[in-house]
């Protein structure tokens, strides 16, 4: 595993399909938004269920603060589309698929012992810098005010 991305950074470009198998590159967001790259370990799992049902509850609020949420597990684009349908899901959810966990392995969240990702937040201001990096133990969900506040820091 690669050590795991620092705050002050340039956040590793990647492309990912989304729940719809359309190609979303990290890239396309700079000079426009600030992107929050949720990491998480998989569909479905009663933790993710419940982190991504606040995601979708908070969505106003980080749209407030100029934010695009994309959602990243080692989960497959059907999967995804399956778990967003479920779950009420807008935003973007990426198969970091195959090969398995290659986007989390080059922000350093990779579980390879796991085969999963992580459940881990980055936030990548409007230049691509890394501006904030929290993980979380595997049964605890992230906290969105948190991450809100580090977004209105930027704006």
């Amino acid at each position: 595993m690669a050590d795991m991305i620092q705050v002050g950074k340039p956040a590793p470009d990647f492309t990912l399909k989304n729940q719809d198998g359309q190609e979303v590159k990290l890239s396309q967001f700079k000079g426009k938004n600030n992107v929050v790259l949720a990491f998480y370990p998989l569909d479905f799992s009663p933790v993710c269920s419940k982190e991504h049902v606040c995601f979708v509850s908070d969505h106003n609020k980080f749209d407030g603060v100029k934010a695009e949420v994309l959602g990243i597990s080692v989960d497959s684009v059907w999967s995804h589309k399956a778990f967003a349908e479920k779950v009420g899901i807008k935003y973007p959810l990426l198969a970091d698929f195959h090969p398995k966990g290659k986007v989390a392995d080059s922000y350093g969240l990779y579980l390879a012992d796991k085969g999963i990702s992580a459940r881990a937040t980055v936030v990548v201001d409007k230049q691509g810098i890394v501006r904030y990096v929290k993980t979380e133990e595997i049964p605890q969900t992230r906290n969105n005010a948190d991450i809100i506040t580090a977004l209105s820091k930027l704006n």
